[in-house]
């Protein structure tokens, strides 16, 4: 994913695709993109505000114009699987996205489906300026849910597809 607005194309690709009862957790180090990632997902399914970290106050429901809305959880601070079940989210209702959330999603879902976000090896330069853009790379995994991961894979290659014809038609 070459920068932050091909990652948001790709969130707004899978705010398409994700329907409500799925729950999909971002995983990544700091900076990976999740919280961009989960902004586009938030557009691609219409919601009315715009999705930023939850952070401090660990998720944010977000009301969607196609009825379903999109719960946003940060577990970074999160200690253990039980303060996520204290949360009292229901997953069945919303599409649900955990920043954070691979050690503690099993309190939350059965099934479910991981995107992990890392740099790319081998990134700019030491001379590049701190704000360079620096392309990850994404791995989508499968836990239980394999018709979800199925739909992020593509809806994933579908936006990188069309992020390469647009650099494409530019130069």
């Amino acid at each position: 994913i070459p920068d932050p607005e091909a990652m948001e194309a790709v969130g707004r690709r899978l705010g398409a695709v994700l329907r409500a009862g799925e729950v999909l957790v971002l995983t990544g180090e700091l900076g990976a993109g999740k919280t961009t990632l989960a902004r586009g997902i938030g557009e691609g399914m219409g919601v009315r505000e715009a999705v930023t970290s939850p952070t401090f106050v660990l998720a944010s429901t977000h009301p969607a114009a196609g009825g379903v809305p999109l719960v946003h959880v940060d577990a970074y601070r999160l200690h253990d699987a039980l303060e996520l079940d204290d949360l009292g989210l229901e997953p069945a209702e919303a599409v649900t996205v955990v920043e954070w959330g691979a050690p503690f999603v099993s309190a939350l879902a059965d099934a479910w489906c991981e995107l992990v976000i890392v740099r790319r090896p081998g990134g700019p330069d030491d001379d590049a300026p701190l704000d360079a853009p620096e392309e990850r790379l994404a791995e989508v995994r499968d836990h239980g849910a394999p018709q979800l991961a199925v739909r992020v894979s593509a809806a994933l290659n579908e936006a990188l597809r069309s992020a390469g014809d647009a650099a494409e038609e530019a130069s």
